[in-house]
């Protein structure tokens, strides 16, 4: 690892508005939060906007990967540059006042060799819904979604150069993507201002992209949804995002969003059926079939007594996932007459007669 001045000089703690202590999921969820807000596409023109969006992202690019968030902790630990001591033999001087790199002081401190290539800087996540019916939820699909997107330009393959044509490397920073910033008996790295960092130079250009490497266009990207996922659920595909600047694509997010079914409900793994019963079968106990998702109707035995909202469990006939399968949650409803025929009217007047005692009078003061 080559120390980075930015790090002793930018909080990117405050940048994103987390404190130090937060989650690595606390750290993302205020980066999401900042960056849909800040994203050019949604401030076009806004130069404020665009700068705050690269500071958000650069703080992201290290707090957000656990071993970099590590190192930079370690780093602003030791204090300002200006308190890191300057005098000759004192401090971090170095012996006799000779300047060295700092990178080669971090290098020792987290076990890495002081030089070498920064990476450049990793593609934003990027987040999309996808539609799913009740059955493809519980089933599982590989299906694709469709988005508009930053992607490797379709004419250079992201290279940035011309087809034909082929980047070379950099002549300053001699294909590292760092410079030397030498500040008194210090040597700090930053990314080498020719390349941008990339440790590459083009000459000529591609004229879709003119030399960026990405443009902007729809594209399809496939996604196997895993069986018995739910509605809301985020499924992570890696290095699908929008590409890096030199370093790595980002990831893309899909968010799963279910159509209800007619029938059945969900509770994690079970799922939920209300069945009506008449009053008769509730009374008297009865078997009734009951319909299941995928593997025909069973026969639930219903004893006497039954109450109204009563729930029964039918082992093994709900959704099938990677911490095993569910069950059937089969809730009874005895079912009121709401316009009773004159035999029925009879009959619930004999029962009235029939009966014994007030079912209220427990509540009774």
């Amino acid at each position: 690892m080559t120390a980075q001045r930015e790090w002793f000089e930018k909080d990117y703690y405050r940048t994103l508005g987390v404190d130090k202590g937060s989650s690595a999921k606390e750290v993302t969820k205020a980066y999401r939060k900042l960056a849909r807000k800040l994203h050019p596409d949604a401030n076009p023109g806004d130069a404020a906007a665009e700068q705050r969006f690269k500071e958000v992202t650069a703080a992201y690019d290290v707090l957000g990967d656990e071993t970099k968030r590590v190192e930079y902790d370690q780093v602003r630990a030791m204090g300002p540059v200006g308190g890191m001591g300057g005098a000759p033999g004192g401090g971090f001087g170095g012996q006799g006042g000779v300047p060295f790199d700092l990178g080669d002081v971090f290098g020792g401190l987290f076990g890495q060799g002081g030089h070498g290539r920064q990476g450049g800087s990793r593609g934003a996540d990027l987040e999309t819904r996808l539609g799913l019916s009740f059955l493809e939820a519980v089933n599982g699909v590989t299906t694709s979604v469709h988005l508009t997107s930053d992607a490797p330009c379709s004419s250079c393959g992201g290279s940035g150069a011309r087809p034909g044509t082929r980047p070379h490397r950099c002549g300053t920073c001699e294909g590292s993507g760092t410079t030397a910033d030498n500040q008194g008996p210090f040597s700090f790295s930053r990314p080498c201002g020719s390349c941008g960092g990339s440790g590459q130079q083009i000459d000529d250009p591609c004229g879709t992209c003119r030399g960026s490497g990405v443009e902007r266009r729809p594209r399809e990207v496939k996604v196997r949804i895993p069986a018995g996922v739910e509605d809301g659920q985020r499924i992570r595909l890696k290095g699908r995002g929008a590409p890096g600047r030199g370093g790595p694509d980002g990831d893309l997010f899909v968010v799963v969003a279910v159509e209800p079914h007619q029938l059945f409900g969900r509770s994690g793994k079970n799922l939920t059926l209300t069945v009506p019963v008449t009053f008769p079968e509730a009374v008297f106990g009865a078997e009734v079939k009951v319909p299941t998702l995928q593997d025909g109707p069973v026969t639930l035995r219903l004893p006497s007594a039954t109450r109204s909202g009563r729930t029964f469990r039918v082992k093994g006939r709900g959704v099938g996932t990677r911490r095993g399968r569910g069950d059937l949650l089969v809730t009874v409803e005895v079912v009121v007459p709401e316009d009773p025929n004159d035999a029925e009217k009879a009959a619930i007047e004999a029962l009235a007669e029939a009966g014994d005692g007030n079912p209220r009078d427990s509540l009774a003061g």
